[in-house]
């Protein structure tokens, strides 16, 4: 028996019948399915020890659920009824397929490497989170150019190095999955999304020579907020999560020790995404 829960978007359109569908089918089988339903922000799924997730939305709800499941290394598969859909590639006609090619053995997981994300505030830590896509250090208030310190540790009781500092709009902290999103809106580079890297990527810096930067994620990033800043400090999670920074607070970006899993039809399924919804086929 196969123990599945369905992350369920409700503001998309025909979300809540897929979802009775997905259950009805897997039920008829044998298997067990749970529909966790939600409408803006979601509160906690439900505790289980599941087999695999459906993820019944857009990007956002991968994300979601990625963070939520990540640490139980549950495989989720991803039905697309969004838009864009660089991470949500499963047709909504084609989930059964998928499935039990999955369920067979015949196609693999795609393992995409997240962040730990903490908060040290008088050596104290005051908030701890993953994050899938992206970490975004920005101003709370009117545009207005803030002071981030980076620097470089090979573990956070070592003293490390510095990169530089950042007068900016804005920094970006990206993963591979990641930089088809906010990254690469911001001029930063694609990179296949089974790498294990870093993007660091300034959003409109002061100085044009601050460039977006690629390094290994078996470092820590830190970055430090400076202080008398003009405006407020905001830390944004995968776009979803936030948490208001304060002068010297240091956020510390490491490697996380949990995989997102992602099923797809096939392991070229990132490059058709690239291909189709960039047009690189030179249609549009």
């Amino acid at each position: 028996m196969i123990r599945a829960v369905l992350f369920v978007n409700l503001q998309k359109n025909n979300a809540a019948p897929l979802a009775e569908q997905i259950k009805t089918e897997l039920e008829k089988n044998g298997n067990e399915a749970v529909i966790f339903s939600f409408e803006g922000k979601p509160e906690k799924p439900p505790a289980g020890k599941w087999d695999i997730a459906f993820s019944l939305g857009g990007d956002g709800t991968v994300l979601y659920a990625a963070r939520c499941l990540s640490h139980l290394g549950v495989p989720i598969l991803p039905v697309n009824l969004g838009s864009l859909g660089f991470l949500a590639e499963v047709d909504k006609d084609d989930w059964l397929l998928v499935f039990n090619r999955w369920k067979n053995g015949e196609i693999k997981t795609s393992k995409r490497c997240m962040f730990n994300i903490s908060v040290k505030r008088d050596s104290k830590t005051v908030m701890e989170n993953f994050c899938l896509n992206d970490t975004v250090i920005s101003c709370t208030g009117i545009a207005k150019l803030i002071k981030l310190n980076v620097n470089i540790f090979t573990d956070e009781e070592c003293s490390g190095t510095a990169l530089g500092t950042y007068r900016c709009d804005g920094l970006i902290i990206s993963t591979p999955t990641g930089s088809t999103a906010y990254s690469m809106a911001a001029g930063g580079p694609i990179l296949d999304p089974e790498m294990d890297a870093v993007i660091i990527n300034p959003i409109c810096p002061f100085a044009l020579s601050n460039r977006p930067y690629v390094l290994t994620s078996r470092h820590i990033t830190v970055v430090s907020v400076a202080d008398k800043q003009r405006s407020g400090v905001l830390l944004t999670i995968d776009g979803q999560d936030t948490f208001n920074l304060e002068s010297d607070d240091k956020v510390f970006i490491k490697h996380s020790p949990y995989n997102a899993h992602l099923i797809y039809p096939d392991k070229f399924a990132y490059y058709s995404a690239l291909r189709n919804k960039l047009f690189w086929s030179g249609e549009n």
